[in-house]
């Protein structure tokens, strides 16, 4: 049996704010039980409902050496899905109405602090992992942690690490001296080889110096953080490490997210009948925000936060244009920069029956959309993994997407002299790349059905299950723990 342990500052059912938390509390489920005994360890908020609170069984608790203050760690252990998760409990630093807050110092201590309880707690529990598998900066310093001062420790012999990047444009950067005081690390660590970031200390760059792999969320996604655009000032030692780093792209939860049995949608379909069965959502949603109930009338959805990284600017320069000339509807949903807001608010009072914005989240109301639709539109300027085009291929909705990241992965463009592809794409950051890209896809809606139906026909078959993205992990691991 190999021992495989997640350390993540979020992961569903007990808490997320985004991608991270689904790749945290999917994957560990999907590992062979057989031979992989993965587990999670998380903090334990102040914040995470009642109910999941209810779940949790108190294990022990002990003091912790911290910043030269001896500071209590609560052990809580719950058992979710066949998995079993740690909680490290301290409420002075877990408190709060958020799991992330905008105090700069507070974000590394408690991060740093529950890296260090992470590592400590394990010949507690009894539980000796063969990979410790580290998500994204705040649990980036466990790899140089298991270099430096657990390194001595029996216990901990041969433990090997994985950093895996989720985005990089989030790095965990504070000044040498904060993060010397909080770490207890020594100066020979804020090398510009370790630790050391200009005049910073970055906890990321340690991470990725000091694991033993280093993974993200989509090849492309790899391939492109290793150049000077995508790199974030990290693209050096990202080549450096190539031959440790791979792209894994993320999945979904198929039984979540299953037009057959979703509780959200009005009409379930599947592969076999969505042409009679889909449009009934399609006519439902119409009705529930105004627009104008026509069957023939082209659907686009967005389901994303609005900001310039999700491609909205390109979307606000072709607005007009393309709401004044298109005969198409577009329903939009999520919260983001007020610019974006504000135009879209602006665009379904001019365009009041063409376009619906909904300005807040909802998660009713993004399966009623995916399921609903028959585009999705996703320009992001970048775009580690994506998981809204995985949801939109499993429903039959059809993605626009820029080829970046996880989307360029993910769907592959139609060609109409091959009869190929599960979507439509652009390539370069261009309003009016996209534009003709949606047009050529209206044209494809509108005047050969049955091949849009038959692009439906291949995004519905396409397999984005964690099933698959747990194969390719479980590869990796088999690979490290036999070198």
């Amino acid at each position: 049996m190999k021992n495989i342990l997640f350390v993540a500052s979020e992961g569903v059912p007990f808490i997320k704010t985004g991608g991270l938390a689904d790749v945290v509390g999917s994957l560990p489920k999907y590992y062979d039980k057989r031979y992989f005994d993965a587990r999670v360890i998380l903090p334990k908020y102040m914040c995470m409902s009642d109910h999941m609170k209810s779940l949790m069984q108190y294990r022990t608790h002990f003091y912790m050496d911290f910043m030269g203050q001896s500071e209590y760690v609560g052990v809580l252990e719950a058992e979710y899905d066949g998995v079993t998760y740690y909680f490290i409990d301290n409420e002075k630093m877990f408190g709060g109405f958020k799991p992330y807050s905008d105090d700069h110092i507070g974000e590394i201590t408690k991060f740093v602090f529950f890296s260090k309880a992470a590592l400590s707690i394990l010949p507690v529990v009894g539980f000796r992992p063969d990979i410790v598998h580290c998500h994204d900066w705040q649990a980036a310093i466990i790899p140089v942690y298991l270099k430096e001062r657990f390194a001595k420790g029996e216990f901990y012999q041969g433990m090997k690490s994985i950093m895996t990047i989720h985005n990089l444009k989030f790095q965990g950067i504070y000044d040498i001296k904060t993060v010397q005081n909080i770490t207890s690390l020594d100066g020979s660590y804020f090398a510009p080889d370790k630790l050391g970031y200009f005049k910073d200390g970055n906890l990321l760059k340690g991470g990725l110096t000091y694991a033993d792999a280093i993974t993200t969320v989509s090849e492309t996604y790899a391939e492109e953080i290793k150049t000077d655009f995508y790199g974030e000032k990290l693209n050096g030692l990202l080549t450096a490490r190539s031959h440790d780093l791979r792209g894994i792209v993320n999945g979904i939860d198929y039984n979540e997210y299953n037009p057959e049995t979703d509780q959200f949608i009005v009409a379930h379909y599947s592969a076999s009948n969505f042409r009679k069965e889909k449009i009934k959502n399609k006519r439902d949603l119409q009705k529930q925000l105004g627009l104008e109930e026509n069957d023939k009338k082209m659907m686009i959805g967005i389901v994303s936060r609005l900001t310039d990284q999700k491609g909205m600017d390109l979307v606000a320069y072709i607005m007009d244009e393309m709401c004044s000339k298109d005969d198409v509807q577009l329903v939009v949903l999520g919260t983001g920069e007020e610019r974006y807001e504000n135009m879209f608010r602006h665009f379904d009072w001019k365009y009041h029956g063409k376009v619906s914005a909904n300005i807040y989240y909802s998660e009713e109301l993004s399966h009623r959309i995916y399921a609903s639709c028959d585009a999705f539109l996703m320009p992001s300027l970048f775009e580690p993994c994506g998981l809204s085009q995985l949801m939109s291929l499993r429903y039959g909705t059809v993605p626009i997407v820029r080829e970046t990241g996880g989307l360029k992965d993910t769907v592959e463009p139609y060609n109409e002299f091959e009869g190929t592809g599960t979507g439509f794409s652009f390539t370069n950051y261009n309003a009016h790349e996209m534009l003709n890209t949606i047009r050529y896809a209206e044209q494809v809606y509108y005047d050969r059905k049955r091949e849009w139906n038959k692009i439906v026909d291949r995004a519905m078959a396409a397999d984005y299950s964690w099933a698959v993205s747990a194969s390719k992990y479980q590869e990796m691991y088999d690979w490290m723990i036999g070198n």
